[in-house]
């Protein structure tokens, strides 16, 4: 049996990345049918109900908001209210969510867990944005630099790695301090993902060839239109969302019973192992956008003895097949086109910084449909918004105020 990344915690007495033996983007991202990510991933003031900045005019709805409205959070069970606290640092690319995370986790002693989708794997530090040998070293993290990008790691995967993970820092009695921007691993750790039936492999593979034909020929438009006949109650689906549509349609044809129905019986299982406290960064748009396009800049045109992007990239090709869904992330795609001699470096950068601003915008719209997050107008790195997010947690029951 093969092993899977992350199978073995590190020592709560040891920070750094911890090592993996054998071994981003939608609105966190399109998914293939087994939850594996696209990659996506290149790259002060009092607290605040409304992020401001970005995203639609208008606060994100909060718990018991609007009148009538239950506060119950819409991406899954409320956690046990009696568990252990966890702090989740969330928002957009470029936003300090790092800075705060380590900030918090020196403050209240705490190990930080990541839920960053591309920082997981060894070797992809610049265009992942990984944290650095001296951030490491403050304190334990947990999932950055652990996996081999041969051996994806899905959503649920994750999730059933993370718990276990978390459980064990919970044991040692250490604060979880959980951060990162790809909502779906957030989504699938806390409140657990729908699961799907089993199915017979070699039909399914056979379907699925003809399902994904025609959607090259047609489009994805056209094979939703297909599921709204055949299992209406599954067509909240988004219909740009190929890969979700194919599976819903793959259990419907052959199980003959819609997916929306194992859905119903099969609920997904939240996680109740922490009382999730969720923080959210909301930078000002304008300056966010600038710090994206200069972080993008440094890693395509780095400062004099400072390694890029496509050095780093020239080297992981000498390892690993230009193939891997890694390379398709945000930055690590523009740099496998300019040493392929698809793109010049000019136009590479504005391409990769073009997609990672437009990630983050989807970053934050991902996270701002969850009313259980409190949002924090700035970046993680402030002290003022540093000194709100803990006299929040203070508020929660949590640590002191600095």
């Amino acid at each position: 049996m093969t092993r899977s990344c992350g199978a073995n915690p590190p020592s709560s007495a040891r920070g750094g990345r911890a090592f993996c033996p054998g071994g981003k983007t939608g609105a966190e991202g399109p998914r293939n049918s087994e939850g594996r990510p696209a990659p996506g991933k290149g790259s002060g003031a009092a607290p605040s109900e409304a992020p401001a900045g970005l995203g639609r005019t208008g606060p994100p709805a909060q718990p018991g908001a609007q009148a009538g409205r239950a506060a119950q959070p819409r991406w899954g069970p409320r956690q046990a209210i009696d568990a252990p606290p966890a702090v989740v640092i969330a928002g957009p690319t470029a936003s300090g969510k790092t800075a705060l995370a380590l900030a918090l986790a020196e403050a209240l002693g705490g190990e930080i867990v990541s839920f960053d989708s591309m920082q997981l794997y060894r070797g992809f530090v610049i265009g992942a944005a990984q944290p650095t040998a001296a951030e490491l070293a403050r304190v334990p993290h947990h999932f950055i630099a652990e996996c081999d990008p041969r051996r994806p790691l899905t959503a649920g995967e994750y999730s059933r790695q993370a718990r276990l993970r978390i459980r064990a820092i919970v044991a040692r009695g250490r604060l979880v301090v959980l951060v990162g921007g790809t909502g779906f691993y957030l989504r699938a750790l806390l409140d657990g993902l729908f699961s799907a039936p089993p199915l017979d492999a070699t039909a399914q593979a056979q379907l699925r060839r003809r399902l994904r034909d025609r959607v090259a020929r047609r489009g994805p438009a056209a094979l939703h239109a297909i599921l709204r006949r055949l299992d209406a109650a599954a067509a909240g689906i988004a219909p740009r969302d190929a890969a979700r549509t194919i599976r819903a349609l793959e259990v419907r044809l052959l199980t003959g019973q819609p997916i929306s129905r194992w859905w119903a019986e099969h609920p997904p299982e939240a996680f109740t192992g922490v009382r999730p406290l969720l923080l959210g960064l909301a930078p000002p748009r304008a300056e966010l956008y600038r710090r994206i396009d200069l972080r993008a800049q440094a890693m395509f045109a780095p400062p004099p003895g400072r390694t890029g992007i496509v050095a780093e990239t020239r080297a992981l090709l000498q390892i690993y097949s230009s193939d891997l869904p890694v390379f398709a992330a945000h930055g690590y795609k523009q740099a496998v086109d300019i040493l392929r001699g698809r793109a010049d470096p000019a136009a590479a950068l504005a391409e990769a910084q073009a997609e990672q601003r437009h990630y983050a915008k989807r970053q934050f719209t991902w996270f701002r449909r969850d009313p259980r997050v409190h949002w924090l107008p700035g970046f993680g790195g402030d002290a003022a918004v540093q000194r709100a997010a803990l006299q929040w947690l203070q508020r929660q029951g949590l640590g002191q105020t600095a």
